[in-house]
């Protein structure tokens, strides 16, 4: 049986996210902006024809954004999680091996159809994710990852595929590949770019016919491993479960410069209950914490940057322990006339909940372990259920005055009761 793999890309994600609920968006130029609405992070298609580039600076387009009344919004995370999560329950309903690549990426196992039937399921997928959740997608079909991925990109660019292509039925594959810029191969950074240009390797192609042991020396495991993806040798295998993460990290600019120790504490301790969710969810604990603050490098203001790091002596999840740890470390570098901009937390030494190597003299009885373990369980339940923070610890805070600003932020039309769209007969 040959081996076809497709992959899955919404189109403009963040975007058309928001034009979902929003319908009057179609064909207009919109942007999504990063935290504390800094830099933009998605654009429409039309935003793009404007000029507008990613990831650059929101303010210095303020002027083109006025005058082209471009749609301006704030990320909406809990949106767009809540979006994704519908795309990949439904791509579910099309292969039985389906991996979760990104919010807005995922692989599928389209072996055993034949040919002739690939490109039509492809474009039965694209119309049920359409019509069901209104999300538009692309999709490339090849015998590997990397070429699903070159696949994808195609299909893109040539809008008389309508959205689908699969790179096996194209007569001449190399005469794609010389098309392809060997940065836009999946896997070939800006380090190996540079290496790679500098050989007279500069597309995909090249990269194709370039001999496997110069790139093994030079790339090592993994560029040979997408030197044989290009010549259709699969050797990236799906992963349906993700593996879980070896580290947490959380940490955020903050809405508003702090300088009390109060709020540095507030904003340290929610950061640490977002990771501690985090950890439970892969069944993790982590056998260290470190906390970090820093000061504006790009403002005229003293500058301070530190970070320390705290050790448990049995691995935890449990978020009131982890606080305590982070409170002590916030309390250990704080220091008194700083204006802090941004913080985090970063969860490490993870291992398996299963495979915690207890104390030889706990701290803890197992009896009370459990009771932990429950009290978690219910508080992610109901946070899942009803939305983040409906239960929280008291010294995450309640007004919150150093969250991100987001300004320009939609509602939250698929997680808060109060927030669903209503549609009124007249």
């Amino acid at each position: 049986m040959q081996n076809r793999i497709a992959l899955v890309d919404c189109d403009n994600f963040y975007v058309s996210c928001e034009r979902v609920f929003n319908p009057h968006l179609k064909n207009e130029p919109v942007l999504v902006l990063s935290n504390n609405d800094g830099c933009i992070v998605a654009r429409s298609q039309e935003a793009k024809a404007l000029g507008v580039p990613m990831g650059a600076p929101f303010f210095q387009y303020q002027k083109l954004i006025q005058d082209h009344k471009v749609k301006v919004y704030s990320s909406n995370y809990a949106l767009y999680g809540d979006m994704s999560k519908r795309v990949m329950e439904t791509l579910k309903r099309f292969s039985p091996k389906v991996e979760v690549y990104s919010i807005d990426e995922a692989f599928l196992d389209l072996s055993g159809f034949t040919h002739q039937r690939l490109t039509e399921h492809g474009q039965l997928i694209r119309n049920t994710i359409k019509k069901h959740i209104g999300i538009p997608v692309t999709i490339g079909i090849a015998p590997t990852k990397v070429l699903a991925k070159i696949a994808t990109k195609i299909a893109k660019k040539d809008k008389t595929l309508n959205g689908v292509f699969d790179i096996t039925i194209h007569p001449n594959i190399d005469e794609l590949l010389s098309i392809i810029p060997i940065e836009d191969v999946w896997g070939i950074g800006k380090q190996y770019t540079k290496l790679l240009n500098s050989q007279g390797i500069l597309t995909a192609k090249d990269l194709k016919y370039t001999p496997p042991k110069w790139i093994q020396k030079h790339l090592t495991i993994v560029g040979l491993r997408i030197l044989k993806e290009l010549n259709g040798e699969p050797c990236i295998p799906l992963e349906e479960l993700p593996p879980p993460r070896k580290g947490i990290i959380c940490s955020r600019a903050f809405g508003k410069p702090i300088e009390t120790l109060e709020e540095l504490t507030e904003a340290i301790s929610e950061y640490v209950s977002r990771a501690a969710q985090k950890l439970r969810s892969q069944n993790s604990a982590a056998s260290f914490l470190q906390v970090y603050v820093s000061t504006n490098p790009f403002k005229a203001v003293p500058q301070y940057i530190n970070s320390i790091t705290s050790t448990f002596l049995t691995p935890t999840s449990f978020t009131p322990e982890l606080i305590r740890q982070a409170k002590e470390c916030v309390q250990q570098i704080y220091r008194p006339g700083y204006q802090y901009h941004d913080g985090g937390v970063s969860l490490g030494g993870l291992t398996s909940q299963k495979q915690i190597q207890i104390s030889l003299f706990p701290k803890i009885d197992t009896q009370k372990r459990n009771k932990r373990t429950e009290l978690m369980t219910t508080l992610d339940k109901v946070n899942r259920c009803w939305g983040r923070n409906t239960l929280q610890i008291a010294s995450q805070g309640i007004k919150k005055p150093w969250k991100m600003n987001r300004s320009f932020v939609s509602p939250h039309y698929t997680t808060r009761w109060q927030e669903i769209p209503v549609v009124r007969a007249y």
